[in-house]
């Protein structure tokens, strides 16, 4: 019996330790997309490269919303590398709260037809960096558009002339009192067809929470776990409704 119980914790610590460099490499991967200008100009940027391509990032610290988080680099690393399972060309994708517009831009040079959204605070830079980065780059002309979450999204975005294939989110969920106003955009938006890529940093125990409640709306799963970087990127779907109701009536 001691036997047994030493040679699992082997095995769970060899597992462990497998992971943990899994992260680091991945990690390591992700963050090798940014670099910064060998000299500094007039105007301050960051720079990322994406389908080997040079993507020029203004930010703005004075919003909180028109900065660039590490969730976006992970969702556009993922989206680069899993294109044999989740191409975008010709494909409607919609963001929410695309910040400063690096995975609208990634997601437009990868061929979507994309819609960016976000307050019409951080609009302007918004606009500015999807102009910049994709004008004569891409197939379709991306369209950045204001957004605010909750009743807004069924007049801006009604189900009978809109639906997207994907609708990408990166670090959405943070402490701020509309949330309840983001799962109700994640539920209009998401039809039968549509997919959810939803990056997040785990900051507070409220994230926890809204995962939990999120998937009593949603059928996810976890693509990458960084514990290294506290993110975590996920793909969801609208739970089949015929599907529970055969389960109930079974039971």
């Amino acid at each position: 019996m001691e036997t047994q119980q030493s040679n699992a914790m082997k095995e769970d610590s060899k597992t462990k330790e497998e992971d943990a460099a899994v992260d680091a490499e991945l990690a390591k991967a992700i963050m090798a997309r940014c670099f910064h200008p060998s000299v500094i100009g007039p105007e301050a940027w960051e720079g990322y490269v994406f389908s080997d391509l040079e993507i020029r990032i203004k930010e703005s610290t004075d919003l909180y919303g028109a900065v660039l988080w590490p969730s976006a680099m992970v969702l556009c690393h993922f989206l680069e590398t899993h294109r044999d399972k989740h191409n975008l060309m010709d494909k409607n994708v919609i963001e929410l709260g695309a910040g400063t517009g690096l995975v609208s831009i990634v997601s437009s040079l990868l061929g979507a037809k994309m819609t960016s959204t976000d307050l019409p605070d951080v609009l302007g830079n918004l606009q500015y960096n999807v102009v910049r980065n994709t004008k004569g780059r891409c197939k379709y002309i991306p369209l950045v558009t204001e957004l605010i979450w909750g009743p807004e999204v069924e007049q801006r975005f009604p189900r009978a002339t809109h639906s997207f294939d994907y609708i990408m989110a990166a670090d959405v969920v943070y402490s701020h009192p509309y949330l309840e106003e983001l799962m109700d955009t994640f539920d209009h938006l998401c039809q039968e067809n549509t997919q959810i890529l939803w990056a997040m940093r785990f900051r507070l125990d409220r994230e926890n929470s809204f995962v939990d409640r999120f998937r009593q709306r949603f059928d996810m799963e976890e693509i990458y776990n960084l514990p290294s970087l506290s993110i975590k990127l996920y793909r969801a779907w609208r739970k089949d409704k015929r599907t529970k109701d055969q389960r109930k009536a079974a039971a």
